[in-house]
């Protein structure tokens, strides 16, 4: 049992920044960035919150489906920069896009949410016979988060969402989900009510003492090697439970990291650059938005077609990955 994608949606917030924004407050270049990281601007969330960019995102995505919202049995928003600790994301665009049928729930897997979001919809698609449709949505506001005195992490995030409508299929479909948590310490922002200076007699010393209250903070190196060698295995794993090979797969759609990370784990897996798609360019690194608003972008552009086999690899903080083979 797989499933099928009848329709996705996106917002992209109105303001645009672009590398030579950044060298008004920060020693850089555009040069500097675009090749060390392939990224020439971003969208940044001025007056849209994190509930709007995800419910307008969702409205375009069931518009494009077809369907009735009132017929959706779940919403699962993925996000790591929630408006609120409660309630959550998925309650609010429940409401806004008149899904009144639906449970609703935020789910947190950083960069690799989507992929999550996807599979967790699956298998309630697959385990109650009376739901019809899912809605995963993804929608982040890092500008909000990011330390924009460290040059080497602020210019990488953007804003955004995208949303996903799903029903069960008989398409082709395999995942692979995974996480290492003793890499946590490598990406990471502090909850709001948690303050760096508290000290917790817990008998080690807090792994996360050097960061910075509230601020997305990473170890550029500790996360490249990771998502280096965690893109290639998710695909693998993935892909040997249905006996599908890299040669089957007409598009490889990464997290939308870095394209030095990409480069490397296209060349691990021994497969060209010209079967990944790229948005980096136009919209950074937008966390688990980056997956779905690179295949609403393949789709208006022609690129994704029905029919296609597609691998989708997240990765991120967690340190969490994963793989889905599927048939759009």
């Amino acid at each position: 049992m797989g499933i099928n994608i009848l329709g996705m949606g996106r917002y992209l917030p109105e303001q645009t920044i672009t590398n030579a924004d950044f060298e008004k407050f920060v020693e850089t270049d555009d040069e500097w960035i675009r090749t060390r990281t392939g990224i020439s601007e971003r969208r940044m969330a001025g007056w849209e919150p994190s509930w709007y960019m995800g419910s307008e995102a969702a409205k375009q995505a069931v518009e494009r489906a077809g369907i009735n919202p009132e017929e959706i049995g779940v919403v699962i928003c993925c996000t790591i920069t929630s408006d609120f600790l409660t309630p959550s994301m998925a309650s609010i665009i429940q409401h806004n896009i008149g899904a009144k049928n639906a449970m609703a729930f935020d789910l947190n897997a950083a960069c690799t949410g989507f992929v999550y979001g996807v599979d967790t919809a699956k298998r309630f698609l697959d385990t109650d016979e009376n739901m019809k449709y899912a809605l995963v949505v993804s929608t982040e506001a890092l500008s909000r988060f990011v330390d924009f005195e460290d040059r080497g992490s602020c210019i990488l995030f953007g804003d955004g969402s995208a949303a996903a409508v799903i029903e069960k299929s008989d398409k082709i479909y395999s995942s692979y989900l995974a996480s290492d948590g003793s890499g946590a310490e490598f990406l990471m922002a502090r909850s709001l009510n948690v303050a760096p200076e508290i000290a917790v007699d817990n008998g080690y010393e807090d792994p996360f003492s050097w960061t910075k209250m509230h601020k997305l903070m990473q170890n550029g190196k500790e996360v490249y090697k990771f998502a280096t060698s965690a893109l290639p295995k998710a695909f693998e794993k993935a892909a040997e439970k249905i006996g599908v090979t890299k040669d089957d797969i007409s598009w490889f759609i990464p997290h939308q990291a870095n394209v030095r990370i990409i480069e490397t784990a296209a060349k691990k897996l021994g497969v060209s650059m010209d079967k990944f798609i790229v948005t980096l360019d136009k919209f950074g690194n937008t966390s688990s938005a980056s997956i779905p608003m690179a295949m609403v972008d393949a789709i208006e552009n022609g690129t994704l077609k029905r029919g296609q086999k597609i691998a989708l690899i997240g990765f991120g903080a967690g340190l969490t990955y994963g793989g889905i083979v599927l048939e759009y």
